[in-house]
């Protein structure tokens, strides 16, 4: 079968065109036809060699899948041959990636995929649905009382955390750049948009909060905007993030007696632990795709497997607004 393969760490011109051997599904496996795959911020700091647990050389990565079942393996009973299928599959340590004409992953992050959606939206959803579920639904436990801030509501994790704090019933604030994107996030069901160029943490705070604070605060941005959220977030409050560097003070955990998360959703993947809780998420999420309650934005632009260095390029230069899908095969 033909691949994507990385034999050296390094920028998206790494990615040469090998013919590989096709995989067999063992027990408890499956073996998927791939049709698409999406591009996330980690797939491209495992590119560059920046993380502890990407796949040792020579590699296939990419971790969100959308296919076909071709081969079910022994002792798995909840899907079939045939089926249509997306998960957050592999493209990690002791895990095949993606960027292949077919790939083999534990059967139990698989769901079928949502009917509602394509293949290549299907692609782009599990990695920062996953990542927006282990945080407001598992960690912070999100409930219709809450009054929540996404930070980048339009952005890749942000506009699905929008749309699942709306599903739970909560209110839903959230910041973003541009009049463009604050259209997008009140289209996904934002209920309070901030410009955060032309307004500061403590004039939102007063506006939409009176003053006391968010109950919950989801930074999707990190850096430079972890301070804002320790300012943005109530007295005992909860601030969760998923890229939580920074070197502004952490003082205000103690002073306003927060509870603070970081959220890496890869862990239990490595790990192998609680591998069913990736499909009943998923599962759930199709549900809501088909009630018309959650669907992934897209760039307006498609890659071929062979493109596959382009689309890396396009996420890491920055200024879209939208999952980047790699078309492996013809729907």
């Amino acid at each position: 079968m033909k691949a994507m393969v990385v034999e050296n760490w390094g920028g998206p011109d790494v990615f040469q065109l090998k013919d590989i051997e096709k995989p067999t599904a063992a027990p408890g496996e499956v073996l998927i036809r791939v049709v698409a795959t999406s591009v996330n911020p980690v797939d491209c700091k495992i590119r560059l060699g920046k993380v502890g647990f990407g796949p040792e050389l020579p590699a296939v990565l990419h971790s969100d899948v959308s296919g076909v079942i071709e081969e079910v393996g022994e002792g798995v009973e909840h899907l079939s041959s045939g089926d249509e299928v997306y998960a957050f599959a592999g493209g990690f340590r002791g895990w095949n990636g993606a960027l292949a004409e077919y790939m083999t992953t534990d059967a139990r992050v698989v769901a079928r995929k949502p009917k509602s959606l394509s293949f290549r939206e299907a692609a782009a959803v599990p990695l920062v649905s996953l990542t927006a579920w282990f945080a407001l639904i598992d960690r912070a436990r999100l409930s219709p009382s809450d009054h929540v801030l996404v930070h980048a509501g339009a952005g890749g994790v942000g506009h699905v955390a929008v749309q699942m704090a709306k599903a739970v019933g909560a209110r839903v604030s959230t910041t973003v750049s541009s009049n463009a994107k604050a259209e997008i996030a009140r289209d996904l069901g934002a209920d309070d948009v901030i410009l955060y160029p032309q307004e500061g943490v403590e004039s939102y705070v007063e506006r939409l909060t009176g003053g006391r604070g968010f109950d919950v605060v989801f930074d999707t941005v990190g850096g430079d905007n972890v301070p804002a959220s320790l300012q943005a977030v109530r007295e005992s409050g909860h601030v969760l993030g998923i890229a939580l560097r920074t070197t502004g003070s952490f003082a205000a955990i103690h002073e306003k007696n927060l509870t603070f998360s970081g959220v890496l959703m890869v862990l239990p993947l490595i790990h192998h632990q609680h591998l069913d809780h990736y499909r009943v998420v998923l599962q759930t999420l199709a549900r809501w795709a088909d009630e018309r309650r959650f669907r992934p934005l897209l760039v307006d632009r498609t890659f071929t497997l062979e493109e596959v260095g382009d689309a890396h390029a396009l996420l890491e230069a920055g200024g879209i607004t939208g999952k980047v899908v790699v078309d492996v095969a013809r729907e």
